[in-house]
């Protein structure tokens, strides 16, 4: 893989910020988001959504969670600072200590680093078996990392996905080099299909390592909690169900999920996650252990007994499709896929605000967004056209 180009300047791209509000999506897979729809639902108010022209605009009213007065106030806008060209389906984002990023590629079965802008292969995941929507996914670091050397990814294997932990030795410094590792794998039998396969790890506060899955179109599986499908699981670094959770000696965390793919911890420890729908009402919801939300019972925020409701709702298809989540101080950000955008929630507590979408078009499918140590937020697009790393600078 040659190396990138230079970074290029935001003045030199001549962007211009979009905030549009709307719709959801299914597997993300679909086409670009039709103007002029019902926009999102924070707490169950709704609005019309104004569809993304390229110019900046105002988000809809609402009253946050039903009960608490008003809703948190609207984000600001991150501005485009450069980006990284030459990447192939990138999916997930992992920095290391001396600040080098780590990026999964789903179909190739590839890690990239980016070190001072510069692209590099630092070498291929065995038993990665590309399909559909899966492959080389979710990417997490030990929270030993310093010492351990440890970084954990999410795959599709031949008959499962599953996790495995590899060594990932030397620096991505000029001069320097990456060395991974032989895989071990710490945790299987998570099912597989052409869609639906999750694939968000990220270790938590607690130390544990939590896990995104999808239902593998097997819709018995997100209600039954001796099915890995359909779930968060909590995990610890060796892959057994960490002490603590909500069913005695079982990896379940939450369940009645169809498809998590971000995972994000508040400043408070809580943790959220989004959740693509089917047709209708695409998610982003405040997990607590042991936790229903639904699938495929219900969906959104129905308010129906012993079912959690979601935080927000994207009442469609067209214009979210959320797969990445992170959190900066008061504002989750997502990655949408269909919608063709990031997405921006105002939380407060555990009541979320309206989101504000951000370059809506204009970079194409996101598939994920990720906190850099410096501060920058980088996401990664899904076009194949190539692909890239986005990097953004966030109000201070």
């Amino acid at each position: 893989m040659p190396p990138a180009g230079p970074a290029l300047p935001l003045s030199a791209l001549a962007l211009s910020l979009s905030l549009a509000l709307a719709l959801s999506g299914c597997t993300g897979d679909g086409g670009p988001p039709a103007p002029g729809s019902t926009g999102p639902t924070a707490g169950g108010a709704t609005a019309t959504s104004t569809p993304g022209t390229g110019t900046q605009g105002t988000g809809p009213s609402g009253t946050g969670t039903p009960g608490t007065g008003a809703a948190p106030s609207s984000p600001r806008a991150p501005e485009l600072q450069s980006r990284i060209e030459g990447l192939t389906i990138p999916w997930s984002t992992v920095f290391l200590p001396d600040g080098t990023a780590v990026i999964s590629e789903r179909d190739t079965a590839l890690l990239k680093s980016v070190t001072d802008g510069r692209l590099s292969t630092i070498g291929s995941v065995p038993g990665v078996v590309p399909g559909g929507e899966g492959g080389l996914m979710g990417l997490a670091l030990s929270p030993d990392f310093a010492t351990d050397h440890y970084l954990y990814a999410y795959f599709t294997a031949a008959d499962d996905n599953r996790i495995a932990r590899m060594r990932l030795e030397g620096t991505g410094t000029a001069g320097g080099g990456l060395r991974l590792g032989a895989p071990e794998v710490i945790f299987s039998g998570m099912p597989k299909a052409s869609t639906h396969n999750g694939g968000r790890i990220r270790f938590g506060p607690d130390g544990f390592l939590y896990v995104g899955t999808g239902d593998s179109q097997r819709r018995e599986q997100p209600q039954d909690r001796n099915a890995l499908g359909g779930k968060i699981l909590r995990l610890t670094r060796d892959g057994a169900p960490a002490p603590g959770n909500p069913f005695p000696n079982n990896p379940v965390y939450s369940l009645g999920h169809r498809n998590v793919q971000g995972l994000a911890w508040d400043s408070q420890g809580r943790l959220w996650a989004s959740e693509f729908g089917p047709d209708v009402n695409d998610e982003l919801n405040l997990i607590r252990p042991g936790g229903n939300y639904g699938w495929p019972e219900v969906t959104g925020a129905p308010h129906r007994d012993g079912f959690i409701d979601a935080k927000v709702v994207w009442p469609s298809t067209a214009d979210s499709s959320p797969s990445g989540l992170e959190i900066v101080g008061s504002t989750a950000y997502l990655g949408a896929l269909r919608g063709q955008r990031i997405w921006a929630v105002p939380l407060d507590g555990e009541n979320a605000g309206n989101p504000v979408a951000y370059f809506t078009r204009q970079f194409g499918r996101i598939r994920n967004v990720a906190l850099a140590p410096n501060g920058d937020l980088w996401a990664l697009s899904n076009n194949q056209n190539p692909d890239s790393a986005l990097i953004f600078r966030l109000p201070r």
